[in-house]
Parts: structure tokens; C-alpha cells; sequence
């Protein structure tokens, strides 16, 4: 019997981990993989008679949109060691037709947790496996951080794996040449990208060991969810780590609702001058990552909820009742963002970077919601967000222009003016109408945006003052170029057409010249983009790897030294 770890990533552009152990621990295989068929032909040893894969993957996913049940259900346990699972649903592309899913069909196996067929695949999580098998207070930070705080927490997950020896089952890492080395790597590593590289296959063996210790241990396993709506398998928390329900105490009355809220909202103000710090820190960290993905957005805004409006929020009442009994952990909108965009699709494509950098809690898409009812209304995707070293979470709102224009005026109408109650009903067909016409004009504008792309020329264009490649030249020229990617901000275009005209490079067959003499696909898996990166972001990438440190030194990119460092890094080890 053979147990096969995979560390999934969700594209095969990008690495995946992999790791093979037998029934008595002994590791036969640690390391990486890229696409389906390199997964295949690495555990096809493995796979070829009895065996468990466990993947670190959704496997299962019928919901359109939100958590599923499975993630629900291990997030109330787990969500306090910052061991929660994020949401996977059929409205994000790479869950329509789960990559894990199609392996499993692949190499033939059941994915059925209850089945007693001897060729099984299941859908773990390294991180809840973590905290129950290592007793862990919280999940090892060696995913982002700084490169020291990555490699020692990198190294003290190691550590905790080779101390499986001990365990029932054991483990046998130690006795692993590949582990060895592998070990090796991450205590000489100086970069980074070598941590990237090394951290994947670290987190398949402890996806191999979830499945050897379930096919030893099945009392001692959770299964959360089930097959009909998905499920993860991990190691049970024992129960004095379980979360305990609140009591109230039965001699003590609860305190009567006016002084809950009173109480709610003075706590609510001594809280907000760090509130307001937080929100400094999610603009930065939102702005940052739009900025280096090279995505169009047309605004990024913050606030902090004023005392007056948290107030008026904890006094919202339904039926009588009123409507937060915890108001300081339900209002989940203290700290508020908005992302504006000027397409469609560019939310779509904000949303899935946030989602892939910041930890995400919830994501809803309300305008999806208001079509499923047949009806056109409010549409915006709401997202829930945390990040490591913040308490409180920031709910981040994307939206078109359109989309916040008609957001902006019909709260304005309804909330903050005076409808008389005949003009209500023709009101909301106006409202409605609007909502309607806004979202064919949406969708008209990507239309623009698309013919924009395969439009204009060199010689259409002469905007610009010096010798420069003209911005909406460039921007359809990269359009082309490349077909897949984002489109970037109007400004990314005219600023790294200014770094073409520092390297001396001022006409499309110049570029075209340049940019066909590198393989671009080895860029991009050099990159191990995360996110959609935009047009500029791919154009950036290709001129850094061609030019170096004196693309690093342009005058035009001294503001962002540190960042192209690191990128070239990255460059360099996976070269």
C-alpha cells in the first residue's frame, strides 16, 4: 500500500509538490512536479496497484459561490490557529472543473471517503494537520513574511516532520536522502525564491503522512463534509482544543439590550485609533498589490467606520430584535475598502489577486446573486479579508464605475432623501431599468475595450513629445501581444514606455525584435505568478529578464529597486 502527497497548485504553470510513502512510513519519493502529466508519470510507480492520494486541493465543489459546508465546518474549528480553509466555488474558473478532481479520474481512482475500494483519492490541508499533529498554538508563518521569518519557520516545520519518527505511525523522513537534501537546501538558502521552491514538496509529505495516518489511525480522523458537497480529511483536535460555546451564567440575567450596545459602542471607541492604523495598513498592502500585478482600477479608497455610523449600525433592529448581539464581531465592515475598476472583468481579476495574497474569509458577489433571482439591481463583490500581524479583518468592496455610480445614487435616494410612498413602486422600476441598461453598457465597454486591442498602429498615433512609443500604441501593441493577460492602468503604459525610451528602444518592430528573441513561457514559470498578471507586469518581467541589473538601475524605476531585486531573484533560481 502506497500513500502519495500532492501540494496542488491550482495551474499547471506553476509547481506542484509530491512525496510517496509506504505503509511503514518509509519515504520513497519527496520533490516536485509541473503539469498533469509530469504528476502523472512522477507517483505512476505509486499509483499502479493499492493506493491512497491525498491532495491539498478542493476536490469536491458544487456551490456557485461562498464557503462550502466541509470549509464551514473546519474553519469553526480551526479559524482561531489561523488554520482556516479559503472558500472554493464554481464561479472562480479553476474550481468549475477541479484540477484535483480531474487527476483522480485521470489515474482512476474513488474519491468517496466512504468506500472501501482499495485506489482512493481524498482532499486534505496540511495547516488544521499542522496544529492537531505538532500541537501547534498557531500554523507556522513560511509562506510570506520576511526571508528570515520564512526559513525559520520553514526549518521548525521540518523539525516537527522528522519527530514523526517517534509518532504512531511513524515517519521515517530522516532516513530519506532526498529529505536530507532537501533540508540541506532551505538551511543554505539565501533567496526567496529558493524557500518557493522547496517549501511545496515539504507541505506533500505532510499530506502523504494525513493519509497514513488515517489508514492507521480512523477514529482519531475528522472528515468534514461529505461527498455529495465536498470534504477534507485531516487529523481530529482533541477535545479540550475544541471551541467551547458561550454560557450564560443561569443565576445571571443577560444585560438588557440598550446597555449591550452602549457598552458595544464605547469599546467601539477606545478601539478605533488602531482601527485607523489598520486601515493605513490595508490600503498600503491593497494598493501594492494592484500596483505590482500591473491591474487597471481607476481607485483604491479606505476608511475607518466613524463611532456615529458603528452606532446607528448596532441599533438596526428586525422584528423588534435587534438585528448584532455581538456588534464589535458581526460588524465586519470597521474597516472598509473599495476597489473601483473600469471593467467587468478587472473585478473578477482584482478579486481572485486579493483572494490569492490575504487571507480570505468570505467572498460574495452580489450582483451574481441579484441575476440568479431574475432581477437587476445592486452589484458589487464583497470580500473579507485578513492579514498576519492584524486582529481585525477588512471587508474590501470591487466594483465597476458603473457599478458604484448607481451603488452611490440609490443609497443617496433611499437612505439619505425622503420617498413618498406613491413614488416608491415607480422608484424601483426606474432603479431597476437603470441597473439594466448599466450592465449592458458594461458589457459594451469590454466589447471596446477588445476592439481597442486590434485596432490602432504605429501610425495612427503620434501623441507623444519625444521619441516615446505612444501610450494607447503600446497598450494595443501589448494587447496582442499578450492575448491572456489583464489589461494595466493607463499610466503603467506611458511609464514603462519611458523605460523602452531609456533602453533606446522607440518603434513596434524595435520591440517586436527584442521581445521574440526570449522565450516568454519560461518567464512566466520563472515568475510562478499567483494572480492574472497585466499587460505591463508581463512586459516588465521580460525587460528585467533580458536586461538585468541595468534595467534594475533606469531612472524610471528607482522608486521600486528593492522589488526588482527580488524579482530577479526569482528569475535566477529558476533559470
Amino acid at each position: 500500500m502506497h500513500f502519495v502527497g500532492l501540494d496542488l497548485a491550482w495551474g499547471e504553470k506553476n509547481q506542484t509538490g509530491v512525496a510517496a510513502i509506504d505503509a511503514d512510513g518509509r519515504v520513497l519519493h519527496v520533490g516536485v512536479a509541473q503539469d498533469d502529466d509530469s504528476i502523472a508519470a512522477t507517483i505512476k510507480p505509486y499509483v499502479k496497484d493499492d493506493c491512497l492520494v491525498a491532495i491539498d486541493a478542493p476536490l469536491i465543489v458544487k456551490n456557485a459561490e461562498g464557503y462550502r459546508p466541509c470549509e464551514r465546518e473546519l474553519n469553526r474549528d480551526f479559524q482561531r490557529f489561523d488554520a482556516g480553509a479559503r472558500p472554493a466555488f464554481t464561479e472562480r474558473p479553476e474550481f468549475k472543473h477541479p484540477r484535483a478532481a480531474r487527476i483522480a479520474s485521470a489515474l482512476d481512482l474513488n474519491i468517496d471517503p466512504a468506500s472501501s475500494s482499495h485506489r482512493r483519492a481524498i482532499e486534505v490541508y496540511p495547516h488544521p494537520a499542522a496544529v492537531v499533529l505538532f500541537g501547534l498554538d498557531k500554523t507556522l508563518k513560511y509562506k510570506r513574511g520576511s526571508f528570515e521569518d520564512r526559513q525559520r519557520e520553514l526549518l521548525k516545520l521540518m523539525t516537527h516532520v522528522e519527530e514523526l519518527d517517534k509518532a504512531t505511525p511513524r515517519l521515517r523522513a530522516n532516513r530519506s536522502v532526498s529529505w536530507v537534501e532537501l533540508r540541506k537546501r532551505v538551511e543554505a538558502a539565501t533567496r526567496p525564491g529558493q524557500l518557493d521552491r522547496d517549501e511545496d514538496p515539504v507541505d506533500a509529505l505532510i499530506c502523504a503522512y494525513i493519509g497514513l495516518y488515517w489508514y492507521h489511525r480512523p477514529e482519531d480522523v475528522t472528515i468534514y463534509g461529505d461527498v455529495a458537497s465536498g470534504y477534507i480529511v485531516t487529523p481530529s483536535l482533541p477535545a479540550d482544543r475544541l471551541p467551547r460555546p458561550r454560557k450564560q451564567p443561569a443565576e445571571q440575567p443577560a444585560p438588557p439590550p440598550a446597555l449591550t450596545a452602549q457598552n458595544a459602542v464605547a469599546e467601539y471607541r477606545e478601539r478605533r485609533p488602531a482601527l485607523v492604523a489598520a486601515t493605513d495598513h490595508y490600503f498600503a498592502l491593497v494598493k501594492g498589490l494592484l500596483d505590482d500585478a500591473g491591474i487597471n482600477y481607476l481607485s483604491i479608497t479606505a476608511r475607518t467606520k466613524s463611532v456615529e455610523s458603528f452606532a446607528a449600525k448596532v441599533d438596526r433592529t428586525v422584528e423588534g430584535r435587534r438585528l448584532y448581539t455581538d456588534p464589535l464581531v458581526e460588524i465586519t465592515d470597521q474597516v472598509g475598502l473599495r476597489v473601483i475598476t473600469y471593467l467587468r472583468e478587472d473585478v473578477d481579476t482584482v478579486a481572485h489577486l486579493l483572494a490569492t495574497e490575504m487571507r480570505l474569509l468570505d467572498d460574495q458577489d452580489i450582483g451574481l446573486q441579484t441575476a440568479r433571482k431574475g432581477r437587476w439591481g445592486y452589484a458589487s463583490r464583497h470580500l473579507l479579508v485578513g492579514v498576519e500581524g492584524e486582529k481585525q479583518p477588512a471587508s474590501i468592496q470591487v466594483r465597476t464605475v458603473l457599478q458604484h455610480a448607481w451603488a452611490e445614487f440609490e443609497h443617496d435616494v433611499r437612505y439619505k432623501g425622503s420617498i413618498p410612498a406613491e413614488h416608491g413602486a415607480d422608484l424601483d422600476r426606474r432603479f431597476t431599468l437603470a441597473a439594466g441598461l448599466l450592465e449592458l453598457a458594461d458589457r459594451e465597454f469590454t466589447a471596446i475595450r477588445q476592439r481597442l486591442r486590434t485596432t490602432i498602429t504605429d501610425e495612427e498615433s503620434d501623441w507623444s513629445t519625444d521619441s516615446r512609443i505612444a501610450t494607447p500604441v503600446l497598450a494595443t501593441y501589448l494587447g496582442n501581444r499578450y492575448a491572456d493577460a489583464g489589461w494595466s492602468r493607463t499610466d503603467h503604459y506611458g511609464w514603462i514606455s519611458g523605460l523602452l525610451l531609456e533602453l533606446g528602444i522607440t518603434s513596434l518592430d524595435a520591440l517586436s525584435g527584442l521581445l521574440d528573441s526570449v522565450d516568454a513561457d519560461k518567464v512566466n514559470d520563472a515568475m510562478g505568478y499567483r494572480f492574472p498578471p497585466g499587460a505591463v507586469r508581463r512586459l516588465d518581467d521580460v525587460l528585467l529578464a533580458l536586461y538585468g541589473e541595468r534595467y534594475i538601475s533606469l531612472e524610471g524605476n528607482a522608486h521600486r529597486t528593492e522589488l526588482l531585486q527580488n524579482r530577479i531573484e526569482k528569475l535566477r533560481d529558476n533559470s
